[in-house]
């Protein structure tokens, strides 16, 4: 089977990748994207999906920040703590 792409912005893209050392040809980015697409599209049946209003679910976000090149970049809040003393109450 043949598979022909008729984008050429797609065939950009994946020459791109191919060429940044990501993947070593069009297969393997292929394969990838399915790969994604069935992890997204699976949801275990015992773990309840939590979709927002548009359908996205935490699955979703997971698997963009996975797929995502910049993986180094730190996204955890700093965490500080508080130096202001807090005052007893009596209810």
């Amino acid at each position: 089977m043949n598979l022909e792409i008729h984008k050429p912005e797609l065939v950009q893209r994946v020459n791109a990748h191919i060429q940044a050392g990501r993947f070593q040809d069009a297969d393997e980015v292929l394969e990838k994207a399915l790969d994604a697409l069935e992890e997204t599209i699976a949801v275990p049946s015992h773990e309840p999906a939590i979709s927002s209003a548009d359908g996205r679910t935490g699955a979703d976000l997971i698997a963009a920040l996975q797929a995502s090149p910049y993986r180094e970049l730190e996204i955890e809040p700093t965490r500080f703590r508080l130096s202001m003393h807090v005052r007893d109450v009596t209810f």
